[in-house]
């Protein structure tokens, strides 16, 4: 059986930090979508892990880690962030595989997301997107144009004339595309061809490798990229990421049953947070917001963006336990509160006076919305040195409470502070 962290609401919630302390008791951390566009940061004795792409499971010594077929991959960026990781101490020999049918992002990929975007920008449209080249990637899959990594690693005769042939007709579609923008494509054929070796030994046919893992009862710990509000179907599209962040991703991205799912942990910033464009109902661009911003460092681990900070939405959270199915919850960064006398909490969107029945799936609608919020008072104390939840405060724990009752879900563990040591285990 495998066990899943999904963000809840925009992303960067701090999954990271759920998945470090899970994987002390699992033997195969996986990601199922999303590519180097994710952030995670763990902090493990004093020292910062920056994860993008790779699986946050790597910190544990012990810990086999996967890539699997969602998940979209820029080859020079896979192998930068490892060399990072093993500067850093870690060692990840035969502990880390990429899916044979994962997609390869492209440099080119890369240079027309943001010639995308500059395009959006001047219609007032753009969608905000990380410029790693991710939406491109994925399209190109959807129109089955794309190229996978068994294609590049193939050893049969001509595999390399037959990819090069491949991958110089996806390069004249984007020219078609966007005209003969200034590109070497003939250098990142010399670079992938010098990949192709240095990638062979961490490819696998991740399929047979997951389910034998589960058949030999491994503990197996899918960590999800992003989160349920940018979802390609079901986020605020279009300001949302080219994949599926949500339960279904977990399915197709690795190729999983439903049935192989045990516990759906959900991880639950303890306010709200984005970055890029679209409607955000409860931001606060106020004194509020900067406190917000400033006292939890919200800028994004993996482009420094500034994130837009506000109350609690618990409308968001409803709709996103709908379809994730959250069996438990891990409210994060809880301590970021402690200065607050009074704190909001969403509790429905009101739109021409009336109470909506459920978030809205139109963006015109959404960002009219009337915010009907809860007040609940704060607790003014630091939380950061409680190493239990009983000694947490009344008001925080009124507070958590709150959550559980609005969303009908239990929380097992909440996060006052950076390190791995303040993860607080609440027993369900």
């Amino acid at each position: 059986m495998a066990d899943v962290v999904l963000g809840s609401q925009w992303g960067d919630e701090g999954k990271g930090k759920l998945v470090d302390i899970l994987c002390e008791d699992i033997d195969v951390c996986c990601r199922c979508q999303g590519g180097n566009n994710a952030g995670h940061t763990i902090v493990v004795n004093n020292i910062k892990y920056d994860f993008h792409m790779l699986p946050s499971g790597l910190v544990n010594p012990n810990c086999i880690n996967l890539l699997g077929s969602g998940v979209v991959i820029h080859i020079p960026s896979f192998f930068q962030e490892l060399q990072n990781l093993i500067d850093k101490g870690l060692d990840a020999t035969n502990r880390l595989f990429i899916s044979s049918r994962a997609q390869i992002v492209f440099d080119f990929h890369q240079r027309v997301d943001k010639l995308r975007e500059a395009e959006l920008s001047g219609n007032k449209k753009s969608i905000g997107t990380t410029g790693k080249g991710i939406g491109p990637t994925y399209s190109t899959k959807a129109s089955r144009s794309g190229l996978r990594i068994h294609h590049l690693v193939n050893d049969e005769p001509n595999s390399w004339e037959l990819f090069e042939e491949k991958y110089r007709r996806l390069v004249e579609t984007r020219f078609q595309r966007y005209g003969k923008f200034d590109y070497d494509f003939e250098d990142e054929l010399i670079r992938l061809k010098q990949y192709k070796e240095l990638l062979k030994p961490y490819v696998i046919d991740s399929v047979s490798f997951i389910h034998k893992a589960i058949s030999d009862k491994k503990k197996v710990l899918v960590e999800g990229a992003n989160a349920l509000m940018l979802d390609i179907d079901f986020g605020t599209y279009p300001y949302v990421t080219s994949s599926n962040t949500g339960i279904g991703g977990v399915l197709t991205g690795l190729g999983l049953p439903p049935r192989a799912i045990n516990n759906i942990y959900g991880v639950v910033k303890a306010y709200t947070t984005r970055v890029g464009e679209g409607p955000f109902p409860t931001e606060q661009l106020n004194a509020n917001g900067e406190t917000l911003q400033t006292v939890g460092a919200e800028y994004g681990v993996t482009t420094g963006r500034k994130r837009r900070c506000g109350w609690l939405d618990l409308v968001v959270l409803k709709y996103s336990t709908l379809i994730n199915g959250y069996t438990s919850l891990n409210i994060t960064k809880l301590d970021v509160l402690d200065s607050f006398k009074e704190i909001e909490v969403a509790i429905g969107y009101k739109l021409n006076g009336k109470l909506l029945d459920s978030f809205p799936e139109d963006l015109l609608k959404l960002g009219e919305v009337e915010v009907v919020y809860k007040t609940l008072p704060g607790w003014e104390t630091d939380i950061t040195q409680i190493k239990s939840y009983d000694e947490l405060p009344p008001n925080a724990k009124s507070y958590l409470k709150f959550i559980e009752d609005y969303l009908n879900v239990p929380i097992e563990w909440v996060g006052t502070g950076p390190g791995r040591e303040s993860m607080l285990s609440k027993k369900i």
